[in-house]
């Protein structure tokens, strides 16, 4: 697969190409912890893996929490109803990752398998669907799945109106009665509109099935939804469960013998906090871990000539870029928005801070999503043009601004100073505000920063919920408070019809005003690496970025 190209931006990499050279990181908080000497000296058993990892799960609740460990531990310990099939990695034979394609000739257009559901059926209008549970399903604490147990587990969402209030807002799902338990293992979900991701959206990590009768055991007046429970235990029927949990220091996972899919090879997994990445390439060399999470570019470069180490690296729906605050003056001019992008050194950027192994965000979603056009980047650095935009917007003689930045991200400042310098060019006076990893995110949520970087990607694979997620105007993660009434005209349309010709007709026609209009500086995607022993097999890519324990084995 290689990217759309525009003229102006000839170039761009091939995405192949880049992929030769490693993978970009995954940028970290710094938390205390790590492995003892001893510990580093011995190496792990054939049925227990070891992960260097930047911080340990914090809450357990995939409501509320989106911190690193807490994706690895959901992944584990829940499971979702349905999954995408899996098929090998087109550049790399030791990867394998989720089938994400548009399949018109298939329900829901897409490449699924049963996971905790045998079997389903689904409108063709994609206004209801509905799922035949397995039997004889067992959760961590010996319960048996039902429909109840989706069936609540929806409802929590409504009630909680988080991250889940999301996913309901997503489908348009409104009201409880709308999910009903139509006997003991069969479960519908019907809209009162048609929704093109009401099948799509299953698969999401953050959307698994909670063990409700456990639930309602530890729920109480105050917290109907164990909440407090949720927090610090584990409530699902996934092939892990938590043996213990030491924040700062590790966690502890077992497979379960009685998982419905059968014990994960990996019997025992220890996740271990090591905050430095040096530490963690460290302990990866010397063979006292098994994977070490989220290491910087030339990291992984070196990881590549070390003995009993593979690197695995895939095309990946990482994004990195800067929020221009539209309700922040000068930003509220296209223009201004759009010399900023002109003056972004995006190619000094991909060849210094990223070692060549990123390449340059030219769209507005990532591009692996049915419906990317890379073709309305316009981008490459003109500092005369950027000059002329500043002139057309009565800011000639430039102004002054400030780009707050992720101090536990080592990417974010080198690039932060080269745009620095070359703002310089054209008037422009940046001052570089380092925000401890802490506090970071809430500065982004507060949208109150005029510049800021975000690092994300879109979980679930479609060009309605990319575009919808950072464009419109109502949406929660919209940092850039950006607002277009004709995007959000064409957003709602596209989740309101299962027609996919027409949705991608409008989300391109999204796209392109987008693009035009610059929300964003846009900065680059980075790719996934997963830096391992050579022993260890079994890697699969996920869009949610994150790696799941039951899928590895050692090789023999």
């Amino acid at each position: 697969m290689t990217m759309a190209k525009s003229d102006e931006s000839r170039w761009l990499p091939d995405r192949r190409t880049v992929l030769k050279g490693g993978a970009a990181l995954a940028g970290a908080a710094a938390v205390s912890g790590g492995l003892t000497v001893k510990e580093a000296q011995s190496a792990s058993p054939a049925g227990t893996m070891v992960i260097a990892a930047p911080a340990t799960p914090q809450s357990l609740d995939s409501e509320y929490d989106v911190s690193l460990g807490t994706f690895e531990t959901v992944a584990a310990c829940y499971d979702s109803i349905v999954e995408f099939e899996k098929i090998p990695d087109a550049g790399n034979a030791e990867a394998r990752r989720e089938d994400i394609k548009d399949y018109p000739d298939r329900p829901g257009r897409v490449n699924m398998k049963g996971k905790l559901a045998e079997s389903w059926e689904i409108d063709a209008g994609s206004k209801w669907v509905r799922f035949k549970l397995r039997e004889g399903v067992k959760s961590h604490d010996g319960n048996e799945l039902t429909a109840d147990d989706v069936v609540w587990t929806w409802h929590r969402k409504l009630a909680l109106g988080a991250i889940g209030g999301f996913y309901c807002n997503t489908i348009d799902l409104r009201r409880p009665e709308q999910v009903k338990a139509e006997s003991k293992y069969v479960v519908s979900i019907n809209l009162d509109n048609p929704n093109p991701l009401l099948l799509k959206l299953q698969p999401n990590l953050y959307n698994p099935i909670y063990d409700s009768k456990k639930c309602k055991e530890m729920a109480s007046t105050d917290d109907p939804w164990a909440k407090k429970y949720i927090e610090n235990n584990v409530a699902g029927f996934g092939p892990y469960r938590i043996e213990s949990l030491v924040r700062g220091q590790q966690a502890v996972f077992k497979g379960r013998d009685d998982y419905w899919g059968g014990a994960p090879k990996m019997s025992t997994v220890i996740f271990k906090e090591v905050p430095t990445s040096a530490n963690r390439v460290q302990l990866l060399q010397g063979g006292a871990v098994d994977i070490a999470q989220y290491l910087q570019p030339l990291e992984l470069i070196s990881l590549k000539k070390a003995q009993g180490v593979a690197i695995d690296t895939v095309p990946a729906t990482f994004m990195l870029w800067i929020e221009l605050n539209a309700k922040i003056p000068p930003f509220d001019k296209v223009e201004v928005r759009r010399a900023m992008n002109f003056a972004f050194p995006m190619e000094q950027v991909v060849k210094t801070v990223f070692q060549s192994i990123a390449y340059p965000l030219n769209g507005a979603m990532p591009d692996l999503y049915p419906g990317f056009n890379g073709s309305y980047f316009e981008y490459k650095q003109d500092l005369a043009q950027a000059k002329e935009l500043l002139k057309a917007a009565g800011l000639e003689g430039g102004f002054e601004t400030t780009l707050a930045y992720n101090a536990g991200d080592p990417v974010q400042e080198p690039t932060a100073i080269l745009y620095q310098t070359a703002l310089k060019e054209i008037g422009v006076k940046l001052i570089l505000k380092k925000v401890p990893a802490a506090t970071f995110y809430n500065n982004v949520s507060e949208r109150k920063q005029p510049m800021i970087f975000y690092y994300d990607s879109p979980w679930c694979p479609d060009p309605g919920y990319s575009m919808n997620l950072y464009f419109h105007s109502k949406s929660f993660i919209n940092y850039s408070n950006y607002t277009n009434a004709k995007v959000d005209e064409l957003i709602d349309g596209a989740a309101k019809t299962a027609d996919m010709d027409a949705r991608l007709k409008m989300m391109d026609d999204a796209q392109k005003i987008v693009m035009a209009e610059a929300p964003w500086t846009f900065g680059v995607f980075t790719n996934y690496s997963m830096a391992r022993r050579a022993d260890l097999k079994g890697w699969t890519y996920y869009t949610s970025n994150n790696i799941r324990f039951q899928d590895f084995y050692r090789d023999a």
